[in-house]
């Protein structure tokens, strides 16, 4: 029987896994689906597929096409895995070098000297709390060079010569991933003096697998035990004494979320950065084990044989001796072995599966799970079901349930457009834009009083105060909008999001993670783009970055509020969400035409982990929300300050720099009688428009604002210029075409110049075909 044929709720053991790609397979390798570990299948998707399955203490999704190469034994009843030992010692922090018996490598660094860390972990671990804990506003975002990976580094409070940077969340150092690849490349090549190493003691079976590649790696390390208070609150416990005399490494117990252990780790950190104490042990395998020591006497074959390239390549010989056994092309070329050695190794590696009978990679996999699962019987107390996995699998009866699982997901995304578009968002909007036009009001009068030059005074009033205020006004709205996506994202949902839509998702060419970048560009397009770099295929990435740009984001959000206001104010919230999902319905069909040209075969496969629903930390969604409003704050004095004034000094002179009296004189009208006439089809073939559509292309704020300066600081005068049905053909347009410049850069970034241009003439031409379509389509209905 294969994985894909058991039956909900049955228990099975793994027999072998006999993927085709052998990145595919090592992956679900290092998930810890090896030969010989118990999995339960817990649920199917919605639409039938993908499979949600338990192992090793937590749930795990992949595709009923990748489960049929997994071959199962032993099947039956679903029972509860034994606790195992039922009394440790108490979990207390240890003191310095307590346990543990460390390898000093070389000269302390002297106190107050830079120092350089890494803090690495699985994802949903706690690792974005525990920076944001060490670190607190002393943090930047950047790149990694050479990639497109976010990169977060921050001073320790408390020690400024400190540095700890946030690498991606990762399972492994297999080269599966970008960001497998950046952490590794970060580590080996910018040489941290110290990592830590966070690890969720709630599921440590699982999370203990990428801290032995850490090791292997031979670099100071600490390993931070995070969510200990709800391990020991379910009646688990670990003995931080044993384990640290098990993996030879400081190990602290934390709560990142209550900042508990925040100061010990960091005491711990420093020291072992400081006085670069290497791991006590990097080597895992057994010389007498089930293998009969085939696994051993390989690995150090090879140790032998590599020694020298190693040290010249600046590799750890024990990280490069496993990473030659899997396969990895990357390490191999960096070593720079002859043929004849590339053979000595092959003949070893060879021999050694003939003589344990499993292949090279299960071997290695199985190696570390069995030494993590010694650890666990000698250090930890399994707790009983945590009550956040209790209330995980109650809510996944209904978030993922075959029948409710859609409608729920409808009425959450309606729940979040309701309280920003109309209960808290645009009633919070709706009192700055009072404040705004009180201050615009006495500016104005203050202005006037003092006998300010005219052109000045028409400068600062209709310039920067209609423009940018007109804008930041607005700013509620956005901030309330990503603060309930974030919420969304850090409780666990919009994985479950992922795993009920990919089925749908897959018919367009894409895979279940493409959900979540495209969800997150209804709040904004740039990091809905730079979140495809965690998808794992060309394909899907590229893909993704394309389609991203027609979900409607909250850039957009004033131009809708302006003309739903103007135009439709018995239904404005209906207005909005037709063009919510008119953007979700074109990017499907534009998906479509791409899957059937230029995007043919398969997506990626769909191996991801599903966590535990849990509250947000408070400290991590306001810092997300004052990140957002700081961004749109200063996007709004800066690119929208400059827009406004340029848009100002256009439409108040002439080509001779004679002040207008009538604007359809000025340049900007100029400017825009050469492109009215492209809009003219669409029913919006005057200057104003077309000129406020050309601005929008810096961002898409500028819309509101160049409309707003053109009509003398008053938007009053709209119906002028449109009609109910054109003013949706403009809305339709906006909607549609090319994304604001940052938007368009983050593109370039992440696919190059080349789709840059094609991602901009795909999106404006498709926009104006389906506003064309609005207006014909509103013509033949008699809306004209």
């Amino acid at each position: 029987m294969n994985l894909d044929e058991l039956e909900i709720g049955k228990d099975a053991v793994v027999a072998s896994v006999d993927c085709d790609e052998p990145s595919l397979r090592q992956h679900i390798l290092d998930m810890g689906l090896t030969p010989g570990v118990e999995v339960t299948l817990m649920k199917r998707a919605p639409m039938g597929d993908p499979l949600e399955i338990r192992l090793r203490g937590y749930e795990l999704t992949l595709r009923r096409d990748d489960a049929a190469h997994i071959a199962l034994t032993q099947v039956h009843d679903m029972h509860d895995a034994p606790r195992g030992r039922e009394r440790l010692e108490a979990a207390v922090h240890p003191a310095i070098g307590e346990k543990y018996a460390p390898r000093a490598a070389g000269k302390a660094i002297p106190e107050g000297r830079p120092l350089k860390l890494a803090l690495a972990g699985n994802q949903n671990c706690g690792k974005t709390t525990l920076f944001n804990a060490l670190t607190g506003a002393n943090q930047h975002v950047g790149n990694f060079p050479g990639v497109t990976v976010d990169r977060k580094d921050g001073q320790i409070k408390g020690h400024p010569e400190a540095t700890v940077t946030d690498l991606p969340g990762i399972y492994s150092l297999s080269p599966y991933t970008s960001e497998e690849v950046v952490s590794r490349r970060f580590i080996l090549e910018d040489d941290p003096d110290a990592i830590i190493d966070i690890v969720d003691a709630t599921n440590i079976e699982r999370n203990l697998y990428l801290t032995l590649q850490l090791m292997e790696l031979d670099r100071p390390m600490v390993l931070a035990l995070n969510m200990m208070d709800e391990l020991t609150a379910n009646g688990g416990t670990v003995s931080v004494n044993r384990l640290e005399a098990a993996l030879g490494i400081p190990v602290v117990p934390i709560s990142a979320a209550r900042e508990e252990g925040i100061s010990e780790l960091v005491e711990h950190v420093l020291h072992v950065a400081r006085f670069r104490e290497h791991p006590g042990r990097v080597d895992f395998c057994s010389p007498d084990g089930p293998d009969h020591g085939a696994l051993h006497r390989c690995i150090h074959g090879i140790c032998h044989i590599i020694e020298d390239h190693a040290a010249a390549a600046s590799l750890p010989v024990r990280f490069a001796a496993t990473k030659l056994i899997e396969g990895d092309q990357l390490v191999m070329r960096a070593l720079g072995l002859d043929q004849n050695e590339l053979d000595a190794v092959e003949h070893i590696i060879s021999q050694m599966e003939g003589e344990s009978g499993r292949d090279r990679m299960a071997a290695l996999a199985d190696m570390r799970f069995s030494f993590i699962e010694g650890v666990c019987a000698e250090c930890v107390v399994k707790p009983h079901e945590s009550r956040e996995h209790a209330r995980s699998v109650a809510a996944d009866r209904i978030l993922t349930g075959k029948y409710t699982a859609i409608p729920v997901f409808v009425g959450i995304m309606a729940l979040v457009f309701w309280l920003t578009f109309d209960v808290v968002g645009q009633r919070l909007s709706d009192l700055l834009a009072a404040g705004i036009d009180w201050v615009t009001a006495q500016a104005d009068a203050a202005l006037t009083a003092f006998g300010l030059n005219p052109v000045v005074h028409s400068l600062v009033i209709d310039g920067v105060f209609a423009g940018v205020g007109s804008v930041l006004s607005f700013l509620p709205i956005i901030v309330v909008l990503f603060i309930l996506l974030s919420i969304l994202e850090d409780s666990g949902y919009m994985a479950r999001v992922a795993f009920v839509m990919d089925k749908l998702l897959r018919r367009l060419g894409l895979s279940g993670r493409s959900f979540v970048p495209m969800l997150i560009g209804f709040g904004c397009s740039v990091p809905a783009i730079m979140a495809t770099r965690t998808l794992p295929s060309e394909h899907d990435r590229k893909m993704t970055v394309m389609l991203t740009p027609f979900m409607s984001c909250s850039a957009k959000v004033p131009v809708y509020a302006l003309f739903s206001a103007a135009f439709f104010p018995e239904c404005a919230p209906l207005v909005m969400i037709a063009l919510y999902l008119m953007g979700i319905v074109v990017g499907i069909l534009v998906a479509l035409v791409l899957k059937g040209t230029a995007f043919k075969g398969d997506p990626v496969p769909f191996v991801m982990e599903l966590p535990n629903y849990r509250m947000p930390a408070p400290r991590t969604v306001a810092r997300l929300a004052w990140d957002k409003a700081k961004g749109f704050a200063t996007k709004a004095f800066t690119i929208i300050f400059v827009a406004s004034v340029v848009i100002w000094f256009l439409q108040t002179f002439d080509v001779r720099l004679n002040v207008v009296s009538d604007q359809s004189q000025s340049m900007l009208a100029a400017l825009g009688a050469l492109l009215a006439p492209l809009f003219a089809p669409l029913g919006f073939g005057n200057w104003r428009a077309a000129a406020a559509l050309a601005a929008g292309f810096g961002a898409k704020e500028n819309v509101v604002a160049t409309l707003t300066v053109l009509m003398g600081g008053s938007t009053a005068g709209l119906p002028e210029l449109f009609s109910p049905l054109t003013a949706f053909a403009f809305l339709t347009f906006t909607l549609l075409y090319t994304p604001c410049v940052a938007a368009v850069s983050a593109v370039k970034a992440e696919l190059g110049t080349r789709m840059m241009w094609a991602v901009v003439a795909m999106q404006c031409g498709v926009a104006w075909v389906v506003a064309l379509a609005v207006r014909l389509a509103g013509m033949a209905l008699g809306l004209a």
